[in-house]
């Protein structure tokens, strides 16, 4: 892994190395086996995996000409964003860390369709995965006013996008998707 604490000229230095990666979107708490399946593809195409997570209680305020991106709190509590990558890092690093596989993590801001779609344009990814939305009303509401993400980076970029189901799959006997 490498840190994820970079200045301008150390980012601009490991998105040339990262070149053709493949992101994988992950979330505090989220099951395993979307990373799992992310590092089975960057494994089989020998490229880097890059795991992104999205602070949505930040947003750009402004991006340089070289894509460093500057950013500012939509919350006043500063520390919720770092702890949520503190975890996604913990996590990453309890699935890879052995696995041989080059990987790094890196924090963005704002949209995570769009955060995702512009850090995929800067390493010109082979591929993005993501998992699918948990059940419950919830996340039903929260996709019913933002979308879902993985529909948003399938139609607006050119890049393969693989969704991996969190949990077990309905039914088909049973008529309600989201029974909660």
């Amino acid at each position: 892994m490498t840190e994820s604490n970079a200045t301008h000229a150390d980012e601009a230095a490991q998105n040339a190395t990262l070149q053709k990666a493949v992101i994988v979107g992950m979330q505090p708490g989220q099951a395993p086996r979307v990373i799992e399946e992310a590092a089975r593809y960057a494994r089989l195409l020998r490229v880097p995996l890059v795991v992104a997570h999205v602070d949505v209680t930040r947003f750009v305020t402004y991006e340089d000409p070289d894509g460093y991106v500057h950013s500012a709190p939509i919350d006043v509590n500063f520390d919720a964003g770092a702890a949520e990558f503190e975890a996604v890092q913990a996590q990453a690093a309890a699935v890879l860390d052995g696995s041989g596989l080059t990987w790094t993590a890196r924090q963005l801001v704002g949209d995570p369709a769009l955060a995702i779609k512009q850090l995929a344009h800067r390493l010109d990814a082979q591929l993005i995965v993501v998992g699918t939305r948990k059940r419950g009303i919830g996340e039903s509401i929260r996709e019913f006013f933002t979308g879902s993400v993985a529909a948003r980076l399938a139609h607006r970029q050119h890049r393969s996008v693989l969704v991996v189901p969190l949990e077990e799959p309905v039914p088909d006997t049973q008529p309600e998707i989201w029974t909660e």
